[in-house]
């Protein structure tokens, strides 16, 4: 039973970032050990505090650092409820916690099932696992809102990237990009109206697409809703444009709220993009020059290295002078001989396959007989060589294939001994299983061109 509790607490600081077991163990009791209940009433928005002034929402002013609010009264349960936003910027590094204490929480889960299929723990419940199957984190969150909006709106839109929200604010920073969030309210009349006149245009997407990272969450899952919590989204659709800050927060340099046409939003976007250009240029000069900086080091420690290997080499070479000029020159004797044999052997073979060629050339023309005299039965063949160079002769339309080879090889144009004759238009190879066919079934009566292409 304590087993079952320990995972709860374990599972729930998961979910909410909460670094102290205690206060979860407090707040589990205090809804039965309801898990859903207990995670429900955190994340459900705060209830505004009623003034005598102006009872609307507060929205956090352009380059507002997103920090939780400070302790108003002795802390109880009912006050941390109240009074604790889950924040995702200031409360960075108690998800990175809460993370680590969920990687251990799954691995002692997996391994409490391998130990009970191999027959060495107790049954077990199928609670957990299917717990464990239910946890959605936050990429699987991003994953599961880039597929339904690319269902609802189409492809055209922003390049959402399928990750969590801190992954996302950390690729922005490696880019040196401004992030780009878009908070999803699917019951809001005004949003696919938004989503697909102003977010889907063509010239607002491809302007998100190379100036920003662009991340997406629904305010119905637990990130997009914590996100909006954090940004105070007060009206639909939203937009947000911010950037990373130190200890993981986040400022906020643009709330974009209520429906805009994209003329309007580009507008937003290339003043926020204008203002923050100084920035984001001078972080990547100071990123290039550390690069820099760190590469000059190396190439002065590679350098040391390079002179300190020289002269330990030659003072190796000194040693093995004679040694090494011996081996040389006996290298040197034997490629000589070697280069010498093989010109030696060369030269035989060249004068060996001239000779096979002109035997061969002589009995292809003996076997081709005389040329046929023009006629209705005769066929006027032209070949081309690869040189440029051109032969014509005639045949008879009963003559195969392989006579119009007979007559190449017979010919001193062609030093190669595979190759094939192609027809160019329509190209047609007549290769060996064609050799049998004569001309006129070929096709190539009463005249043909044919050139030759070497394999």
């Amino acid at each position: 039973m304590a087993e079952g509790f320990e995972e709860k607490v374990a599972y729930f600081q998961a979910i909410t970032g909460l670094d102290d077991p205690d206060l979860c163990t407090e707040i589990l009791g205090a809804h039965n050990w309801d898990l859903e209940q207990a995670i429900s009433s955190f994340t459900s928005p705060p209830p505004a505090a009623s003034s005598g002034g102006d009872a609307s929402t507060s929205v956090p002013p352009p380059n507002a650092v997103i920090q939780p609010p400070g302790p108003a009264g002795p802390p109880g349960i009912a006050w941390r409820l109240i009074t604790l936003p889950f924040y995702v910027a200031s409360g960075g590094v108690g998800l990175v916690v809460g993370s680590v204490k969920l990687g251990a929480w799954v691995a002692g889960t997996v391994l409490s099932k391998s130990l009970s299929l191999l027959g060495l723990a107790g049954p077990q419940g199928g609670e957990g696992s299917d717990r464990l199957v239910s946890l959605s984190a936050s990429a699987a969150e991003a994953l599961q809102f880039v597929n339904e909006f690319t269902r609802d709106f189409g492809s055209s839109g922003p390049r959402f990237v399928s990750e969590g929200f801190m992954d996302a604010l950390q690729r922005s920073q490696r880019e040196y990009k401004l992030l780009f969030v878009y908070l999803h309210s699917p019951d809001h009349p005004d949003v696919p109206i938004f989503c697909e006149g102003c977010l889907c245009a063509a010239p607002v997407a491809a302007f998100i697409n190379e100036n920003f990272v662009s991340w997406g969450g629904s305010i119905r899952r637990t990130e997009g809703f914590k996100m909006s919590n954090s940004l105070n989204a007060s009206r639909f659709p939203f937009c947000a444009v911010v950037m990373g800050s130190t200890n993981q927060r986040i400022v906020l340099l643009q709330q974009v709220e209520g429906l805009k046409s994209p003329e309007e939003m580009l507008t937003i976007l290339q003043r926020v993009i204008e203002e923050c250009a100084p920035t984001l240029v001078a972080a990547r000069m100071e990123a290039e020059e550390r690069l820099t900086n760190q590469r000059l080091r190396e190439e002065q420690d590679a350098a040391y290295r390079a002179a300190l290997e020289a002269d330990q080499a030659r003072e190796r070479q000194r040693m093995e002078e004679q040694e090494r000029k011996e081996r040389e020159e006996a290298e040197v004797e034997r490629k000589r001989k070697e280069e010498e044999e093989e010109r030696e052997r060369k030269e035989r073979e060249a004068a060996e396959r001239e000779a096979a060629l002109a035997r061969r050339r002589q009995e292809k023309a003996v076997s081709l007989g005389a040329e046929p005299d023009k006629g209705p039965d005769v066929t006027q063949v032209l070949i081309r060589f690869p040189t440029g160079e051109r032969k014509e002769r005639r045949f008879h339309s009963t003559a195969t294939i392989s006579t119009l080879y007979d007559y190449v090889d017979s010919l001193d144009c062609l030093k190669a001994e595979k190759y094939s004759l192609v027809s160019n238009f329509p190209r047609v190879i007549y290769g060996m299983e064609k050799h049998s066919l004569t001309l006129k079934e070929a096709g190539l009566h009463p005249h043909a061109g044919l050139f030759v292409e070497v394999e």
